[in-house]
């Protein structure tokens, strides 16, 4: 592959998608950039260093992925402090992502409010629909379980889950496009952290214009801010 040069100066589009495992880099739908064939270069690497992570997840004991997610719930109280009458946003997990289940139980116990993500249609942006402790659940795309008549609401706090990550907190996601369109659409960007395992360290995800890096990344080891 033909290294990308230095990333250029970002703007505030958003983050790496979420959910979807592959996807045709045409899919995408962002505008053309200056050097094509290293934009296609990117997708290509960043589709082999996903698998290479996705694999290196899945093949985790469950013993030690319920410790690492236990450590990681404990990295994001710590992040976020108080959040009575805020709203969080987490997800459902999905091919080993740490499990932040009982987390959202006890954030709702806390006196947050509690949401989960929803797509909606293809190449759109997502939903966020409110989730409570025994809520029904449907089956939503790719078979992610989602509220079922949750109200739709607007999260204050966004947990993002990564598939690999780089010191400048940058989240390699899962190609689909889902959080650049979402957090481009807000009127106010939520705080946003990706939360994965410190195992899931790249040294770089060769970051594109659409990318912002997160505002942290929440590890079983560290808290992990972006670079100032």
């Amino acid at each position: 592959m033909t290294k990308p040069p230095n990333p250029p100066e970002f703007h505030d589009y958003a983050s790496p998608a979420c959910f979807l495992h592959e996807v045709d880099p045409d899919y995408l739908g962002y505008p053309p950039e200056p050097d094509a064939e290293q934009r296609r270069d990117v997708a290509r690497w960043r589709k082999a260093e996903r698998e290479r992570l996705i694999a290196l997840r899945l093949a985790v004991d469950p013993q030690t992925r319920r410790q690492e997610s236990e450590a990681i719930a404990a990295g994001l109280d710590a992040a976020l402090g108080e959040v009575a009458g805020r709203i969080v946003s987490a997800y459902w997990p999905f091919r080993g992502e740490p499990d932040l289940r009982p987390w959202l139980e006890r954030i709702h116990a806390r006196g947050g409010r509690c949401a989960l993500p929803v797509v909606v249609e293809k190449a759109r942006p997502l939903v966020f629909r409110e989730w409570t402790p025994g809520a029904a659940l449907a089956r939503g795309v790719w078979n992610i379980p989602i509220p079922a008549e949750g109200a739709e609401v607007v999260p204050e706090i966004v947990i993002a889950p990564v598939v690999g990550f780089d010191p400048g907190a940058y989240r390699l996601g899962y190609g689909g496009g889902f959080f650049d369109r979402t957090l481009a659409a807000m009127a106010v960007r939520p705080r946003v952290l990706g939360v994965g395992a410190s195992r899931a360290a790249i040294s770089t995800i060769f970051p594109q214009p659409h990318d912002i890096p997160m505002d942290a990344i929440v590890t079983e080891r560290d808290i992990l801010p972006r670079p100032s």
